[in-house]
């Protein structure tokens, strides 16, 4: 075999391929049906790459590593502003053509458990969160395994412990990284920034969902954009974004 061939095979292999590109699988013959499946599959991908980078910036803030906490911080906002862009593409999607296949649709986004860790590690833990998924499935098992574990704003008063910042006086504290105008500064910058992005991603959420439905009920059985508009402009880190009134 040339080592054409050899690599061509090894691509294919290191990517499984033939596995990713066959399990796009549309309910219907509706030619757009496709852009709708590709979009969420992405979505659930990027979301499984958002969990890994919290979950590894969490150690990092516990470790009290400035220079990693930023990087990571940096690429967890690039992903979702990714996200963000993917909603672009959805918008091409009229409200005739989502109405088309949207009957025949397997499921909803509101069923996506890995979206529910994302928020739970984020500190959006509803108390009926799990409940949404059926009990003793593994969605469920790692939904509530998220609500007992600490926070990424947690992980961050960590962090300030460990850089001489109280975090018992938050208010102080924040006036005195602030002050430095320091690294610490800059993680506590970048969290904002993550929690920017995420609101963002909401937001041009919801206007989708507005567009292509109106005020019609979601696909999983919600109030469609009246639902997800409750989310919106809520922030992860509020202590964060009331720096200006501390400083």
């Amino acid at each position: 075999m040339s080592n054409a061939h050899s690599a061509y095979f090894a691509y294919r292999d290191y990517l499984v391929l033939d596995t990713l590109l066959g399990i796009q699988r549309p309910n219907t013959e509706q030619p757009d049906e496709l852009l709708f499946v590709v979009v969420h599959q992405s979505h659930e991908l990027w979301f499984k790459e958002l969990l890994h980078e919290l979950d590894t910036l969490q150690v990092i803030l516990s470790k009290a590593e400035s220079g990693p906490a930023l990087r990571t911080l940096r690429r967890t906002r690039a992903i979702l502003k990714t996200l963000t862009a993917q909603i672009d593409v959805l918008e091409t999607l009229t409200s005739g053509q989502f109405c088309a296949f949207r009957e025949q649709l397997g499921g909803s986004g509101f069923y996506s458990a890995q979206f529910r860790e994302i928020e739970m590690v984020l500190g959006r833990r509803g108390r009926t969160t799990a409940e949404h998924f059926p009990e003793g499935s593994a969605d469920r098992a790692r939904i509530e395994a998220r609500s007992a574990e600490p926070t990424l704003f947690d992980s961050f008063l960590a962090y300030l412990s460990a850089k001489g910042y109280s975090p018992h006086d938050l208010p102080s504290a924040l006036r005195g990284l602030h002050g430095d105008d320091g690294v610490v500064e800059q993680v506590c910058q970048a969290l904002v920034d993550l929690d920017q992005a995420f609101q963002e991603w909401q937001y041009r959420h919801v206007v989708l969902v507005q567009r292509i439905i109106g005020d019609k009920d979601g696909t999983g059985g919600t109030a469609g954009a009246e639902f997800l508009r409750t989310s919106v402009f809520t922030p992860s880190f509020p202590a964060l974004w009331n720096v200006p009134s501390v400083v």
